[in-house]
């Protein structure tokens, strides 16, 4: 995993997985702009299930065209790094 930077290019994973996850289904697989950084967390997904594993959250930009293939209007994420790669 890499260190995101404001203005970076990032993709979410498009994994579905058996379990609950943070990452909603309607933003897998897509391509936004990181904006910021939310803190260091755990990671929602494993620690349901009693793993502690810390990571870097960042805000992530999506465009809503590109989330729901309509509108004018921006959508902002708070995603693990564990969800995303360069994009």
């Amino acid at each position: 995993m890499s260190e995101h930077r404001r203005g970076d290019r990032v993709r979410t994973s498009t994994v579905d997985p058996d379990h609950h996850t943070r990452l909603p289904a309607y933003a897998r697989g897509k391509t936004g702009v990181v904006i910021g950084t939310d803190g260091v967390h755990p990671l929602a997904d494993l620690r349901a299930r009693g793993i502690e594993h810390p990571q870097q959250v960042y805000l992530v930009r999506f465009t809503a065209q590109e989330l729901f293939g309509q509108g004018d209007h921006s959508v902002t994420l708070s995603l693990w790094e564990e969800y995303l790669s360069d994009e």
